[in-house]
């Protein structure tokens, strides 16, 4: 552990390691203060942030915050590091990155660096961003994923169609899946969260799913968010599987608090490449992330949440997902107080995983007993826009009956299109125009259609 000292106006300030000055140079958020790894007045941050600029970024190849020795995540992001592609980058700071970034109006430029940019490079850098630095620099950023649908596209913006159910009732999943299509949600993914995990029953909501797809014509990839095991046991009983989802963490200790390591993730990826269900691309994996992850799970190492958050996108790189997004409200307030942590929080996780590579998208939402609203969900739904967020959810009426939060409607999706001049993905789109889906008018004489695909499918 190396200790830095900086002095500002004349006062010293001394930081115990890299995974200190990282922590109290973030901006203030609640899981840090639970921790106990904030900074302790506004000076220190201030202070941090200085020491933070002038770091080499050699510096975080050098020394991991999580030890190498006792962290599979470590491990993978120092052993796959792109030497070649860091060259570029390597005799900067910290803050002289930042100014990089922001003077990079070539999104390949962006993209040929991104292998040797490891996540706590990203997340050091956001922590020196203001909001507009963060949607400049995102909104260059070009990551294109490709299964049924291709998603992230420059001017194209995805929805997951989420029609959870208490108790996974199918007649209730395919009502909101009709209400979804209808009003041209659905292209990212059709993802349903089980209220279990129950084998059977994720099987039956595939199959149902699957039957929508046949019978609309319509191309979308369905998955069932389940414990990956699990959707490996519903592989092996032959259902018909798109994607595999997993929730995923920044630490190999917070992976294994999911059940899950590497190995298995290596396994479920090469399940589901192996059945070749895409018809534009074989991106098979779908993770979910969120702040205050690790620290739930005690396996956070001293290390801030935004940081950690940051190496979860390392891990999910590793596997070339289809979908990532960060349910950045979900967790609650002990991790993201109110709406300013939120949208702060929601704006870096979108910065760090398109700086990565990734096809990111954010579940922009929060929970009831959180200090936020729905005006406030608008705000960081229009940033994302600008920014460039290949998808957000779609759940009917904003409010998920099942998982009992709050995140975005269909209509949200399609306010963001209308205001931005954004189209959905290509082969949804031109889905769209076969069926004569008019997105302003709504779906006129193909509204009768769908449904009576949607009643096929349930009898069959």
């Amino acid at each position: 552990m190396i200790t830095r000292s900086v002095t500002v106006r004349g006062r010293g300030h001394t930081f115990t390691g890299l995974a200190d000055l990282l922590a109290k140079a973030s901006p203030p958020r609640s899981g840090d203060e639970l921790a106990g790894l904030c900074a302790s007045t506004a000076a220190e941050s201030v202070a941090a942030r200085r020491l933070l600029a002038d770091l080499p970024l050699t510096v975080f190849l050098e020394e991991p915050v999580v030890p190498y020795e006792t962290d599979e995540v470590t491990r993978l992001i120092l052993d796959t590091h792109d030497r070649a592609a860091f060259a570029p980058l390597s005799g900067l700071t910290v803050g002289g990155f930042r100014d990089w970034l922001l003077a990079q109006t070539d999104p390949d430029v962006l993209a040929a660096v991104r292998a040797g940019v490891t996540p706590e490079m990203a997340a050091a850098v956001s922590k020196l961003m203001r909001a507009q630095d963060l949607v400049l620099v995102a909104s260059r950023c070009r990551v294109a994923s490709r299964f049924r649908t291709t998603v992230g596209l420059a001017g194209r913006f995805s929805t997951r169609l989420q029609p959870n159910h208490p108790t996974d009732d199918l007649h209730g999943i395919a009502a909101s899946i009709l209400d979804g299509l209808l009003l041209g949600s659905g292209d990212a993914v059709v993802g349903i969260n089980p209220a279990g995990e129950d084998v059977a029953t994720a099987e039956a909501i595939l199959r149902m799913v699957d039957e929508i797809r046949r019978e609309c014509a319509v191309p979308v990839q369905s998955c069932v968010l389940g414990h990956v095991t699990t959707t490996l046991a519903v592989v092996d009983r032959g259902a018909p599987v798109d994607l595999v989802f997993q929730s995923i963490a920044g630490t190999e200790a917070a992976n294994r608090a999911m059940g899950v390591d590497l190995a298995l993730l290596a396994e479920a990826d090469a399940a589901g490449r192996s059945l070749e269900r895409g018809t534009v691309g074989s991106q098979v994996m779908y993770f979910e992330t969120g702040q205050g992850s690790a620290l739930s799970a005690g396996a956070h190492h001293g290390v801030d949440q935004q940081t950690l958050e940051a190496r979860a996108y390392g891990v999910a790189r590793h596997f070339s997902p289809f979908l990532v997004n960060s349910v950045v409200g979900f967790i609650g307030p002990e991790y993201l107080a109110d709406a300013r942590q939120i949208t702060r929080a929601g704006l870096e996780d979108h910065f760090c995983g398109k700086l990565l590579g990734l096809p990111m998208g954010v579940d922009v939402c929060h929970t009831n007993h959180t200090d936020a609203d729905q005006n406030d969900m608008d705000g960081l739904l229009t940033l994302l826009g600008v920014a460039g967020c290949s998808f957000v959810m779609g759940v009917p009426g904003s409010d998920d009956v099942m998982l009992n939060y709050q995140s975005t409607s269909f209509h949200d999706a399609l306010y963001l299109r209308t205001v931005l001049g954004l189209r959905p993905a290509p082969e949804f789109e031109a889905w769209w125009e076969s069926i004569g889906f008019d997105p302003v008018g709504g779906p006129g004489p193909a509204a009768g259609a769908l449904a009576a695909g949607v009643r096929r499918a349930l009898a069959a």
